[in-house]
């Protein structure tokens, strides 16, 4: 009788860690802890940098567990995606089984970091941003473009997150802090999803608010980066930044409406890919430039 021969691939510890980064998304993790980071950095507290080191450890847990949970829900929907067929789940480099053991680890240990070496409003936020990332945001993803705005909330969750480790205290500032970064996520996703939108519609994903490249998904994104302006400026008049930060963040407040703008007067893949870019610059830039002011 012949035999079946199976060719498995052979395991190797670098490409395997490789994958797992992938599956984690460890670039969108490092701007998402950059916000916490920066957050904590803000308060007007003695810096502890323990629980620095602790909530930047902690935040890589929380979300590359979100990411991971998000990319097994949608493994299926992944290999339709050119952006995403080459991802470890389509890609069969990683089992569905040891990929939710790795995201149910990262989540735990997360958790646990955020609320033993914080404060349990962290561990809560924290395990919130999980719950609604994957639970909620990613089905809704096919169903409406709703969508983006719940997963606007636990995008918005790190830098409430960092204010929260630094100070013990969700208050005000905390909440303003949530809403530049709650903001700042709607032209800077809609943009993305204007570019990819070909893309994403191969997955039966219709992210962009009017479900189309028009005026309309184009006018949502420029109100959007209109209200960004004023709310990105409340830091200083909270007297959380002084005038350096003010002028900065004025700077690449017009800077990022003036691309919003251009996206509304053109409607075209160019003016969204620019959009997209000045939002990458956008949210660094403010933090960096409060947390300078304030040193």
């Amino acid at each position: 009788m012949e035999k079946t021969i199976i060719l498995e691939r052979p395991f190797n510890i670098i490409s395997r860690l490789q994958d797992y980064v992938q599956l984690t998304k460890l670039r969108l993790a490092s701007l998402v802890v950059f916000s916490a980071a920066m957050s904590f950095l803000l308060a007007p507290v003695e810096i502890i940098w323990s629980k620095f080191f602790y909530l930047i450890i902690g935040g890589f847990f929380i979300t590359g567990s979100a990411n991971g949970f998000n990319q097994i829900i949608e493994r299926e929907l992944d290999k339709l995606m050119d952006r995403t067929l080459s991802r470890p789940l389509p890609d069969a480099r990683i089992t569905v089984t040891e990929a939710f053991a790795v995201c149910l680890l990262l989540g735990v240990a997360g958790v646990f970091i955020l609320t033993f070496y914080m404060n349990v409003t962290c561990g809560i936020l924290g395990l919130l941003a999980i719950l609604l990332y994957t639970v909620v945001y990613t089905p809704l993803k096919r169903v409406t473009p709703f969508a983006v705005f719940v997963g606007a909330i636990p995008g918005a969750i790190p830098p409430m997150l960092g204010w929260v480790a630094a100070t013990n205290n969700l208050g005000l500032i905390a909440w303003l802090l949530f809403s530049i970064q709650f903001l700042w996520q709607f032209p800077h996703f809609w943009a993305i999803a204007w570019v990819l939108d070909d893309d994403y519609k191969k997955a039966g994903f219709n992210l962009l608010p009017t479900g189309k490249r028009d005026k309309g998904s184009a006018l949502q994104a420029l109100l959007y980066t209109i209200c960004l302006v004023p709310v990105g400026l409340m830091p200083f008049i909270f007297n959380l930044s002084g005038w350096i930060s003010m002028i900065v963040i004025t700077s690449i407040s017009v800077y990022f409406l003036i691309r919003a703008y251009r996206l509304y007067k053109e409607c075209s893949i160019e003016a969204a890919r620019s959009l997209m870019y000045a939002s990458f610059l956008y949210l660094p830039i403010v933090l960096i430039a409060m947390v300078i002011d304030k040193m």
